[in-house]
């Protein structure tokens, strides 16, 4: 009875070791999954450089582009969902939030109503880093972006998700309304 005990508890304590230690025993949400690894603020970052990240009315536009891209790649491929704000999903004025709250420190409003009404217009000839860009997609309805350069912008799609799209892509350039250029400010 002794040795039957004792076998019962030794393999009681390897198998719980067994599914403490691994991970598969559960799935984590896709919000967890960056758990246990450091993630650097922005300003963070450009500390090591001993000077502000952005500075003037429209910060230095590379860096711009490197910290939304780091956002971005914590959202890619999270889908479409009007309304949405999670990684669940998410709609385009939510994503900006994000992007724009978590990559620059910079606070936006909700919605592409409130959206539009910031910053200054801008040409889209002298588009830059972290100007959002925004579509009139129906009568009733905006959709919007951030451009980060070389004729692009990140957005959450309907189809595709959150992802990066070309600015030259017909669909967009037959519904292009505006862009907004942001005082970001360090």
């Amino acid at each position: 009875m002794f040795r039957i005990k004792t076998l019962v508890y030794f393999l009681l304590l390897i198998v719980s070791s067994f599914f403490s230690i691994n991970s598969f025993a559960f799935e984590l949400p896709k919000e967890f999954t960056s758990l246990g690894k450091k993630n650097y603020s922005h300003k963070e970052i450009f500390k090591l450089h001993n000077e502000a990240p952005l500075s003037g009315d429209n910060g230095n536009p590379d860096e711009i582009k490197t910290a939304l891209l780091s956002q971005y790649s914590h959202w890619k491929g999270t889908q479409y969902h009007l309304g949405g704000t999670t990684h669940k999903g998410v709609d385009c004025s939510a994503l900006m939030q994000h992007l724009f709250n978590d990559s620059l420190h910079h606070p936006l409003p909700r919605t592409t109503f409130e959206q539009i009404k910031n910053g200054k217009k801008v040409n889209k000839d002298n588009l830059q880093p972290g100007d959002l860009v925004f579509f009139k997609t129906t009568e009733a309805d905006r959709h919007v972006g951030v451009y980060i350069g070389d004729n692009q912008f990140i957005h959450a799609s309907k189809i595709e998700g959150v992802t990066i799209s070309s600015l030259d892509n017909q669909y967009w350039v037959n519904h292009y309304e505006t862009a907004r250029r942001l005082e970001l400010m360090s």
